[in-house]
């Protein structure tokens, strides 16, 4: 037998919900089965799944040990060995290296700010990934914020998600409340987020720009069109120039619409990619600030985030700003090339 306690994570859901997470490999006609034959009852109380969870209901699983690790697993990965740390990547002394820890911009009961490094994915592709979910869920772990059992119900993750190649400010929600407030402020896009990358090529005038934007089937791309085409979405680009040289801009880029490498398409379909991106950019820029300054991936850092008002229990962090530091290659680009005047 098992009695479980619903906490501040798990309340507001329906109860068959919260069983299918719980005993998340048992089929649902066994949880109902199970309801109907008061081996599971809610607060002593025969139940029939569809009771919405309050902070402090008691769940009794009239149910042997065996039977409830039959049907339970926490798939969970392990951290992995841990490498040592790239010298001289990360000028805010945190190494660049997205195995050694989490650098963290702001933290309280209901939500991580991270600054993402490059080279690290915001959520896994495939199970043998090792994500910055994976990563702030062993740091939540570590440092005693949640215990492993916990996550049968509940799952930190990310709020926004970042290319696995771009750095920056990633939210991650650690309480049910700060994983849904953010998520929502994100969707609808009342928080304000702004990037600042090096393109190619000098841009004197801030500007906004409109097109839209096609997925490329069978490919991890998209492409930019004047005109509307089946299967494409408006979007809409707003960059502001910070510095520039006769090769190379410094901008703040805030993304009106927010589609999946609009910045790095929308500036490459203008004549300016940004610096470092092999996917969207130009061989010879590439070639060259990899050669000149050790580039290995697009110079395109989230920087700031501002926050809306926000509804409790997160109302504390209205109108809040939030910065992450450059990377250390982003860094010595700028002064490589004379771009002063970041904000």
């Amino acid at each position: 037998m098992q009695v479980l306690t619903v906490n501040e994570n798990e309340a507001g859901q329906r109860l068959d919900k919260l069983l299918s997470k719980y005993l998340n490999l048992a089929p649902k006609s066994f949880l109902y089965k199970m309801m109907r034959k008061k081996n599971v009852t809610l607060n002593g109380k025969r139940c029939e799944g569809s009771e919405k969870l309050q902070l402090s209901d008691k769940i009794t699983l009239f149910l042997s040990d065996e039977t409830i690790d039959k049907f339970s697993n926490i798939a969970f990965n392990a951290k992995p060995e841990i490498r040592a740390p790239k010298p001289g990547n990360h000028k805010s002394g945190v190494a660049a290296d997205p195995l050694v820890g989490l650098d963290i911009i702001y933290e309280d009961n209901h939500i991580l700010i991270v600054n993402k490094p490059a080279g690290i994915l915001s959520q896994k592709a495939k199970d043998s990934d090792y994500s910055l979910v994976e990563q702030s869920i062993n740091y939540l772990i570590e440092s005693r914020h949640i215990r492993v059992e916990q996550l049968r119900t509940f799952r930190p993750s990310v709020c926004n998600r970042l290319d696995r190649n771009t750095s920056g400010l990633v939210i991650v929600g650690k309480s049910l409340a700060g994983l849904q407030i953010m998520s929502e402020v994100l969707k609808d896009r009342s928080i304000h987020k702004y990037y600042q990358c090096i393109v190619s090529g000098k841009i004197l005038e801030k500007q906004v720009i409109a097109g839209f934007l096609k997925k490329e089937e069978g490919k991890n791309q998209v492409r930019i069109c004047q005109k509307e085409e089946e299967g494409s979405s408006p979007i809409m680009t707003e960059y502001v120039p910070l510095a520039a040289n006769e090769s190379y801009t410094l901008l703040q880029v805030t993304l009106i619409t927010g589609r999946t490498h609009q910045i790095r398409a929308h500036l490459s379909s203008i004549g300016h990619p940004i610096a470092g991106d092999y996917k969207y950019g130009v061989e010879s820029v590439n070639k060259f600030v990899k050669q000149q300054y050790g580039v290995r991936s697009q110079l395109l850092h989230s920087w700031k985030l501002v926050m809306p008002k926000l509804p409790e229990p997160l109302d504390y962090l209205s109108g809040k700003c939030f910065t992450a530091p450059l990377p250390g290659s982003f860094v010595k680009v700028m002064e490589g090339e004379g771009l002063h005047g970041c904000l």
